[in-house]
């Protein structure tokens, strides 16, 4: 339930956190660090660290001081040309439980341990345990990994994630830490994931719910020795582009497959809007409504709901021109029920894990896609013994 990674030579970095009223004690922390680099990230499962007031911020305080100070003496071990570590180099993750006691001693007493852990190589199941180490009531660790060039020179680009309920778009979503060996500067990599957020992270739904500790980040530790970057519209970083939204997307899909109690995961995508944000209010009226979950959950063919939950998103459609299709098969076309609709084939149809809704509002050219999963006994079950 607690990791540590320690970029040896520091890292810039970039994040987009939650937009939720209410933010959790390690987001105040980091949004009060004005350094460009940072030297290590904690991560920690089970609690959240908010509405833990002054002590739970303090916490964090002594954590950082002892890390800074363990990080220092490993530099003076490691290092040609060590450093002193400021507890202001240090940010954090929380996860968990709203509301419970942060444990200061016994995350500031395991330390030690991983600072004497930490390696200069990486390898696969070290990835896997630190991808574990962040879960709640997730069944499965979320990974994912691209290579792609800037200009001439190889880049690698790791992501991890959690996030199984309280999922829903509001800036960031869950917790995603993405890392990478190119040599990016802090602006590049936060105009770079703005950028991105909007069709990866911010395009999932688990349950409707924002959390108070919401953060996806991205470190860059200029390894790769690059060519330097100076503007987001370089054509020499179209093709890490590409790749950091590849991660992004996958890790996003991830979460959103493994929401809680999970045995469908929903794509919902909306065509032929006036506007996208006209096309992400209906994609995510679809794949919010209860009511269309759970009749996927039950493997209900009730493409009523649906047209209800486009109805209900309060943007225009074309009902002349407004089509449903679950996966190819058409149900509706032109506003009414298609000559070719099979009522058989749907519901074989809704058998399958992965359900794919698409509409067509008709009333211009511009798309959105949504995903999520269904609604479940086994959800109800998880939320309603979450803390006892």
């Amino acid at each position: 339930d607690l990791v540590l990674f320690y970029f040896r030579d520091g890292a810039e970095y970039a994040s987009v956190y939650t937009k939720s009223k209410v933010i959790s004690e390690n987001i105040k922390w980091n949004l009060s660090i004005k350094g460009k680099k940072i030297k290590a990230l904690i991560v920690n499962a089970r609690n959240a660290n908010c509405l833990t007031g002054l002590k739970g911020y303090n916490s964090l305080k002594e954590i950082s001081e002892e890390t800074a100070r363990l990080l220092t003496l490993k530099q003076k071990s490691d290092e040609d040309n060590p450093i002193k570590i400021s507890s202001k180099d240090i940010i954090f993750g929380c996860t968990g439980t709203i509301g419970e006691p942060f444990p200061l001693t016994k995350i500031k007493s395991s330390i030690k341990d991983l600072v004497e852990k930490i390696k200069y190589t990486q390898n696969k199941y070290l990835w896997i345990k630190s991808a574990m180490s962040i879960l709640t009531t997730d069944l499965k660790p979320k990974m994912a990994m691209e290579e792609c060039k800037i200009g001439n020179t190889k880049i690698k680009i790791y992501g991890i994630a959690k996030g199984s309920g309280m999922i829903f778009p509001n800036m960031a979503t869950t917790l995603g830490y993405i890392f990478t060996d190119a040599d990016l500067s802090s602006s590049i990599l936060q105009k770079l994931i703005v950028k991105n957020i909007d069709t990866t992270f911010n395009a999932i739904s688990c349950d409707g719910d924002t959390s108070t500790n919401d953060m996806v980040s991205i470190f860059s530790t200029a390894m790769a020795k690059n060519s330097k970057i100076k503007t987001i519209n370089d054509p020499k970083i179209k093709d890490f582009d590409i790749a950091l939204h590849s991660v992004l997307l996958n890790l996003a899909k991830r979460v959103a497959a493994d929401g809680e109690g999970a045995s469908k995961f929903i794509t919902v995508s909306v065509n032929n809007a006036k506007n996208q944000e006209d096309a992400k209010k209906v994609a995510f009226s679809i794949a919010n409504s209860p009511l269309v979950k759970t009749a996927i959950a039950g493997e209900d063919c009730n493409f009523g709901r649906v047209i209800m939950a486009v109805g209900k998103s309060d943007v225009n459609i074309n009902l002349n021109k407004l089509s449903l299709k679950f996966g190819d098969i058409k149900i509706i076309e032109k506003g009414q029920i298609s000559n070719f609709y099979n009522e058989n084939e749907a519901k074989e149809y809704m058998r399958n894990e992965k359900i794919d809704i698409n509409v067509d509002i008709g009333t211009g050219k511009k798309n959105f896609t949504a995903y999520t999963m269904d609604l479940t006994k086994k959800y109800i079950e998880i939320n309603a013994d979450y803390r006892t």
